[in-house]
Parts: C-alpha cells; sequence; structure tokens
C-alpha cells in the first residue's frame, strides 16, 4: 500500500528554519512564520523534512486513497519559496492576479522573496483556503 511521505513530525520548526541557508530566505522563513500563525490561528508543525503546516484535514479520494494534511503551509526552498494554498478554491485565479510576482504549479505557488508579493493578500488566500478546506472536509481541523 501507498504510504505518504509528507506526515506531521514533531520535529523543530524553528531548527528547520535556522537550517535554511541562505539568510534572506530564513528571514522570509520567520516572517511567514508570523504570518501563517497569526493568519491562521495554529500552531506550525513540521510535515515531513520541509513542509511547515498549519492545522490538518483528512482527505479521502473517490480511488479509495486518503491521508492527512496540512490546511496550508509554505517551505523556503533553495530555488522559491513554496506557499501550499488549497487547489480549487473558487476565487485562487482571481486573488493570484493581485499577489504580486510569482509562478505556480499543480498545487503551489511559487515566490522568490516575499518582498514580491502583497501580504494583505497573501494572508486574505491563506484565511479562504483554510476556510475552503474546513468547508470541503469537516471532520477534522
Amino acid at each position: 500500500m501507498y504510504e505518504l511521505k509528507t506526515k506531521e513530525t514533531d520535529n523543530s520548526v524553528i531548527e528547520f528554519i535556522e537550517s535554511v541557508d541562505h539568510p534572506k530566505k530564513r528571514e522570509d522563513g520567520y516572517r511567514l512564520l508570523d504570518l501563517f500563525t497569526e493568519t491562521t490561528g495554529y500552531e506550525a508543525k513540521l510535515w515531513g523534512p520541509s513542509i511547515i503546516g498549519f492545522g490538518s484535514y483528512h482527505y479521502k479520494y473517490a480511488t479509495g486513497h486518503e491521508g492527512d494534511a496540512p490546511l496550508v503551509g509554505f517551505s523556503p526552498r533553495k530555488a522559491k519559496i513554496s506557499l501550499y494554498l488549497a487547489q480549487g478554491e473558487p476565487e485562487r485565479e482571481n486573488v493570484l492576479q493581485r499577489l504580486g510576482k510569482h509562478k505556480t504549479g499543480k498545487a503551489c505557488v511559487y515566490v522568490n522573496k516575499l518582498d514580491d508579493v502583497d501580504l494583505d493578500v497573501l494572508k486574505e488566500m491563506i484565511r479562504q483556503s483554510v476556510d475552503y478546506l474546513k468547508k470541503l472536509y469537516p471532520e477534522r481541523s
């Protein structure tokens, strides 16, 4: 059976941020930690080796695949900062247009540095993602 690689761990979020080599990425990591904590009201947890997540939900797909994931999160990676926000959220594309300089993947929004984005718009996206996922998966948050 398939085993999820990204699980909530007891590893230290602060130690992970401190391990980020690039000083600006490390500084942005701390800024994001504060922003996500303040916006969600959830304590930061390390998911897998490198995702800082907030809250959690249990999903189950029609295929039978199921698991747990953070409601929202981020990772200050070497190349770009990955922002984990709900895909499928109805306002996502409209709000992304106001975010600032970014790229998107299937599930992530990528930014080079926080100075490139509007933090109020990011907070709006975080709140929308949390609300959307709590409605979609109401049994746990």
